[in-house]
């Protein structure tokens, strides 16, 4: 059983610390969410399955690609049993190998923490698109992930941006790392 079959909260901390592959670049993540599928109101997948969601349904492993505010692709990874929604949304990566490619990709990036820092930026430094979703990510093709052995020390509280179950304590992140981002409360959260 892959680490990503567990539940989302698993899966979540399962990423942390994790390789992920893409175009030219490598980068360690170290800032993820987890979301809860059809038990989860924050999820996309709350309210079932549609053509939009279906990867997070499983198997566990597939890249869930969608885009947000009509400008940025976001990187979920599918988790959980085949067939129950769960997924874990990539916050934040170190780039590791193509720093110089990455910053080709995100020339307004200051310094190197900064650039796959947030959602939208890891998807664009890494090269990741819309097209990718779907990709098995476990497969080691061209987009791929390398799990390694668990992280040890890991922090946690909420999720950031989402406006219902707000208070949930599923963002997790590795302490110490310049690359996790800053929280930020959904001025729409209760």
């Amino acid at each position: 059983m892959s680490a990503l079959e567990g539940t989302a909260e698993a899966a979540a901390r399962a990423l942390l610390g994790a390789t992920l592959h893409g175009r030219g670049v490598s980068a360690r993540i170290v800032e993820v969410e987890a979301y809860a599928g059809v038990q989860d109101p924050a999820s996309h997948a709350f309210r079932g399955r549609t053509a939009r969601t279906a990867v997070m349904f499983g198997p566990a492993g597939r890249l869930y690609a969608y885009f947000v505010y009509g400008m940025h692709t976001c990187l979920n990874v599918s988790a959980g049993p085949d067939g129950q929604a769960a997924a874990v949304l990539l916050r934040a990566a170190e780039v590791l190998t193509g720093v110089d490619t990455a910053t080709a990709r995100r020339p307004t990036a200051r310094r190197p923490p900064d650039l796959a820092r947030g959602p939208a930026n890891l998807a664009l430094a890494l090269g990741i698109t819309l097209a990718d979703g779907g990709t098995d990510l476990l497969a080691g093709g061209e987009v791929r992930l390398e799990l390694h052995e668990p992280v040890v020390e890991v922090a946690l509280g909420p999720r950031v941006g989402v406006s219902t179950a707000a208070d949930v304590p599923w963002r997790f992140w590795l302490p110490g790392s310049p690359a996790v981002s800053a929280y930020r409360r959904s001025p729409r959260a209760p």
